[in-house]
């Protein structure tokens, strides 16, 4: 049998490194230490393992889970052999956090270590509008794995303020509290992917990584 499909590019990269990029659309995760993955991400699987519903890790986790399908639909992976994630072709990308912190849009989110502290946090009362602003913050040493709808782009929070749409942010420094911007004029233009007016407002030390791309609003179909 012959095709250029059995090109040695598209063969599954070996490595003894826990985290590998397959290619920029997929990751490879070896274990190994238990994980910690976004339900949906997980596209293949070698091995034996297992897999559970993690717990939200808190009540308060648990009634923010309640009020809205965003945030801690989280999946324990635990077993031998390696796990390969993938989020809707998108571009994928690993982080090594060293002690720091970092709030992840839970629609961006692949998987991370189990060693790493979690929580579910909310933006004021996004919960109730915008579909539901539930994101995920977490902190100490290990990687986590996230995906771009796209080529990212890196802005500084801390030379003048900056507003980008709910469903563009991947990522920003968990020392920025983002706030919830509402222009009507400008949702008329502008930012229809969240199916509201709204726009998340940054300004202080930090970053916030933002994809050429709305995604898909939660609940749209």
């Amino acid at each position: 049998m012959r095709s250029p499909i059995f090109d040695q590019v598209n063969q599954e990269k070996q490595s003894a490194q826990r985290w590998t990029l397959q290619s920029d659309k997929m990751l490879r995760l070896g274990f190994g230490p238990e994980a910690l993955a976004a339900k949906g991400a997980m596209v293949a699987y070698q091995g034996q393992f297992d897999f559970a519903h993690e717990g939200s890790g808190s009540m308060s986790n648990f009634l923010k889970k309640a009020v809205t399908n965003e945030g801690g639909q989280l999946m324990r992976v635990r077993g031998q052999g390696e796990v390969f994630f993938a989020r809707s072709n998108s571009t994928v990308f690993t982080i090594d956090l060293e002690g720091d912190s970092l709030t992840i849009n839970t629609s961006s989110l692949l998987a991370f270590d189990a060693s790493l502290d979690w929580k579910i946090t909310s933006i004021g009362n996004a919960g109730m509008l915008a579909g539901g602003l539930f994101n995920l913050t977490l902190g100490g040493h290990g990687t986590v794995g996230i995906a771009s709808d796209g080529p990212p782009m890196i802005l500084d929070c801390s030379v003048q303020p900056t507003f980008v749409d709910p469903q563009a942010a991947v990522c920003w420094s968990s020392t920025l509290s983002p706030g919830l911007k509402n222009d009507f004029k400008l949702g008329s233009l502008i930012g229809r992917g969240s199916g509201e007016s709204f726009q998340l407002a940054f300004h202080g030390p930090g970053f916030v990584v933002v994809q050429p791309s709305e995604g898909v609003a939660p609940g749209a179909h």
